[in-house]
């Protein structure tokens, strides 16, 4: 039974997943960097530990998502961070045109003993050049043990 069984299943499972076909192979979304408003860090970092830093954001419309961090290494201890959205393009669905402030987390793990740069991507000025929302954040003295 098992036999005659399993040839059966798979040439309706096969058949099942030749037949369906999509017409449009287009891309219904695009990413794109969204606005930061601002962000928390914390006065000072001590090295060997991760923190949290929570990122406030601008999602332009209902159509819009949040994906993640782009985070890229400008200098050592340098950052430059990109809140990453992305934003559908299906012409049959309703977007609200609504602009509403988010915040999101960003996990950070301190592998230098160095002062920390953060530059979170702010928009563009008028010129379309980024701007920047700088945080330095120094790393803590360690404290002297206990005797």
């Amino acid at each position: 039974m098992k036999k005659v069984l399993m040839p059966f299943m798979l040439i309706v499972a096969c058949s099942w997943f030749i037949s369906c076909e999509v017409d449009d192979d287009s891309p219904n979304f695009y990413f794109t960097a969204l606005t930061t408003v601002e962000a928390e860090v914390p006065e000072s970092f001590e090295f060997g530990k991760t923190y949290d830093i929570e990122v406030t954001y601008l999602r332009p419309n209902g159509c819009t998502f949040f994906e993640g961090f782009d985070v890229s290494q400008t200098a050592e201890t340098g950052r430059d961070v990109v809140v990453v959205g992305s934003v559908l393009t299906d012409e049959d669905r309703a977007c609200t045109e609504a602009v509403e402030e988010v915040t999101a987390t960003l996990k950070f793990n301190v592998i230098y003993t160095k002062d920390y740069t953060f530059r979170f991507y702010a928009g563009d000025d008028e010129e379309g050049n980024a701007k920047f929302l700088e945080y330095t954040v120094p790393i803590a003295e360690e404290s002297e043990p206990a005797n």
